[in-house]
């Protein structure tokens, strides 16, 4: 039997059309508004737990800027940054919004509740601030389907579950495994199934 080799660390490119929005709309929304040259509000900062989806929208944005030919800069994981690179940041702030710029930043708190220095937290805090919530089971169930979907795949439910129970929970992983099982399945001429499934993970079917 052909073997397909799966890298599931090599996951698909975040961008906005592959964000499955969930409770985010609002969030979604204002980062496109943000991306206009008319943009009332340039600065947005996102937080919110591991698996929420702030770096893809931060990765995402980047997507939109270039077609908006619009000046971005981007900055992760504010809560881990040092006092140096908080200045810098802090400096960046002040800059972009000179050159009427775009900043999108994400941390794991609200800007006040990160023990970062008080000027750039009140600068990130000047801004629309958002919580991003994480996709619920269901969701991710929700997205799965959709894409299998659109892919003119037969996903049965316990594929689905199983992906969920067992697999890495997020949703580009989960994606990538789909895109990999469906070519699989075509190439080998048999339905997809969670013995499939495991063949192609190479975990032992029990």
């Amino acid at each position: 039997m052909k073997q397909l080799l799966l890298d599931i660390q090599l996951e698909a490119l975040p961008s906005i059309s592959n964000f499955v929005i969930g409770r985010n709309a609002e969030a979604l929304h204002s980062l496109n508004q943000a991306m206009q040259a008319d943009a009332e509000n340039r600065f947005i900062y996102f937080w919110g737990e591991a698996g929420s989806g702030k770096t893809h929208l931060l990765k995402a944005s980047q997507e939109l800027a270039k077609i908006s030919n619009i000046k971005l800069v981007i900055a992760d994981d504010v809560h881990l940054l040092s006092n140096e690179a908080q200045i810098t940041l802090f400096n960046t702030y002040n800059q972009t919004r000179t050159d009427l710029g775009v900043l999108v930043a994400a941390g794991n708190a609200p800007p006040n509740q990160m023990q970062l220095r008080d000027d750039l937290a009140t600068r990130l805090a000047w801004g629309l601030t958002y919580q991003l919530h994480p996709l619920t089971d269901e969701e991710k169930a929700q997205a799965l389907k959709t894409h299998a979907l659109e892919r003119g795949m037969k996903l049965p439910d316990e594929v689905v579950d199983y992906c969920l129970r067992y697999l890495r929970r997020d949703l580009p992983s989960l994606m990538a495994i789909l895109d990999a099982l469906d070519e699989w399945s075509l190439t080998e001429k048999r339905p997809v199934t969670v013995p499939l499934l495991k063949k192609l993970i190479q975990l032992p079917i029990l």
